[in-house]
C-alpha cells in the first residue's frame, strides 16, 4: 500500500471496475462514491486502474484514490489478486473505518471475512458474477460458477445491508435465501441535462444504441431489425459503445452480411458528458435486451433507458420485469417482446411514422426520471441505509 495513503480512513468503497471510463458502472460508482464520502468528509476508494490512470491520487474533500494495476490476464486470477489487494488496503484502517461500501464479491469477501471488524459492511449486488460469468466467458466451468456462487452466500451473510437497484435483483438474493430485511433497493438514476447540442457529423434522422456489447445487451437483435428497415433510406443508427472497437468485430461482420454497415456510425468509449447529445438528437433510443437468465432471472437496471428517458427521447426497449420498473408502455415509450428483430423492426417504423407522438412520450418519461429517478434521489435511499448501520457492532 502506498505510503501516502494518509493513517485514519473512516469510509471505503471497493469495486472491480475501472473508475472512471464511460462505462454506465463508473457512472453509478462516482455517485454512491460521492454520497458515502460526503457523510464521512471524505475516504479511500479502492478500484482498477491501468493505462494513464495514476495508481495513487488525492482529491478534493480528502479523497484518496487507490487503483489496482496489475495486469493478469486470466479474470479469476485478476479477481483473487484484486480480493488480495483490497485486503491489504482495509488493514491499516480496521480500527477507525466505520462503513466499507463493496460492489462485488471480490471487492467484499477481505472486507467481510476481516477477523474482529468493528465497520459495517454494505454489500451492492448490481449483478451476480456466478450468473453473468456464464454468459460473458462461457468457459468457465459450471464447478467454478458454482463455487463462485458459494463465495456470494459468503458475502452476502457477512454483510450488514445489501443494496440492490431493481425488484428484480432482490427477488433473486431471496431465493437464495437472503432476508428481505436485508435487502435495501436504490433505484439507479440519472441526470436530467440541459438543452444538449446536436454533436458534429450526426445524421439528419438516426437510431441510437448506448452501452457496452455483452450479448446480453440484444445489438444483434436491433442490427436484424435495422436491416428491416432498408427503405427508409435517410435513417441511420448510431451506436455509442462504452467499450473499445475490437470488442465489436462479430458485430461489424454481422452488418456487413445484413447489408447495413454503410448505414451505421460507430462511437467508441465517448466520454459520458457527450453521450447525452447524441442521446438528445436522435428520433428514438433503443435497449433490445434479451431474455437470457442474465436479465430475467438475475435482473438488471439498465443507465442506458434512464439516460435516454431524462434526455426526453423516446425508449424502445424489450419487455422484461426489470425495464417495467422503470417505464410503462405506451405512457413512456414503447416495450416490445425480446429477441424478436421484426416485431422491433415493426414498433419502430410506426413510431418513426408518428414523430409527435413519440416526442409526448419521451418527454412523459422525462418526467417520470425528474419525479423519482434522478441521483440526488438514489443517494438520498443509499443515504438512509448508512442512516441504519450507524450503530457501533463488534465481530468476533
Amino acid at each position: 500500500m502506498s505510503s501516502e495513503t494518509p493513517a485514519a480512513v473512516r469510509a471505503a468503497y471497493f469495486a472491480f471496475d475501472r473508475f472512471p471510463s464511460s462505462k454506465g458502472s463508473a457512472v453509478h460508482i462516482g455517485h454512491m462514491a460521492a454520497e458515502l464520502f460526503a457523510r464521512f468528509d471524505g475516504g479511500l476508494l479502492g478500484v482498477l486502474g491501468g493505462g494513464p490512470l495514476p495508481r495513487y491520487q488525492r482529491e478534493a474533500g480528502g479523497i484518496e484514490i487507490a487503483r489496482f494495476g496489475e495486469q493478469i490476464p486470466n479474470f479469476l486470477d485478476r479477481a483473487e489478486a484484486f480480493s488480495r489487494w483490497v485486503a491489504a488496503h482495509v488493514e491499516p484502517h480496521r480500527e477507525t473505518l466505520r462503513i466499507c461500501h463493496v460492489r462485488d464479491p471480490w471487492s467484499a469477501l477481505p472486507v467481510v471475512a476481516l477477523p474482529g471488524r468493528r465497520y459495517r459492511v454494505v454489500y451492492e449486488v448490481n449483478g451476480l458474477p456466478s450468473v453473468e460469468l456464464a454468459h460473458t466467458r462461457p468457459s468457465v466451468t459450471p464447478a467454478t460458477l458454482a463455487k463462485i456462487a458459494d463465495l456470494e452466500r459468503l458475502c452476502l451473510e457477512g454483510a450488514d445491508a445489501v443494496v440492490v437497484p431493481s425488484r428484480v435483483i432482490a427477488g433473486a438474493l431471496s431465493r437464495r435465501g437472503v432476508p428481505e430485511t436485508k435487502v435495501h433497493l436504490v433505484p439507479n438514476g440519472a441526470d436530467v441535462p440541459a438543452a444538449a447540442s446536436r454533436p458534429d457529423g450526426a445524421p439528419e434522422r438516426y437510431l441510437v444504441y448506448v452501452g457496452a456489447l455483452q450479448p446480453w445487451q440484444g445489438v444483434d437483435v436491433l442490427l436484424r431489425a435495422f436491416a428491416r428497415l432498408a427503405d427508409l433510406t435517410d435513417l441511420r443508427l448510431v451506436i455509442c459503445s462504452s467499450v473499445p472497437e475490437r470488442r465489436a468485430r462479430p458485430l461489424h461482420r454481422l452488418a456487413e452480411r445484413l447489408g447495413v454497415a454503410d448505414r451505421l456510425l460507430w462511437r467508441f468509449t465517448l466520454p459520458h458528458a457527450e453521450v447525452a447529445g447524441w442521446l438528445a438528437g436522435a428520433a428514438i433510443s433503443v435497449a433490445p435486451l434479451t431474455a437470457c437468465a442474465r436479465n430475467l432471472d438475475q435482473g438488471c437496471a439498465p443507465l442506458k433507458i434512464l439516460e435516454s428517458m431524462a434526455a426526453g427521447v423516446l425508449v424502445v426497449a424489450s419487455d422484461l420485469p426489470a425495464v417495467r420498473e422503470i417505464m410503462t408502455d405506451r405512457e413512456h415509450g414503447r416495450l416490445v417482446a425480446p429477441d424478436r428483430p421484426a416485431e422491433l423492426a415493426r414498433v419502430l417504423r410506426v413510431l418513426l411514422e408518428y414523430p409527435d407522438a413519440a416526442r409526448a412520450m419521451g418527454e412523459r418519461g422525462r418526467q417520470r426520471i425528474l419525479a423519482d429517478l434522478t441521483w440526488p434521489a438514489s443517494r438520498a435511499r443509499l443515504s438512509a441505509v448508512y442512516d441504519s448501520l450507524t450503530s457501533p457492532v463488534v465481530r468476533r
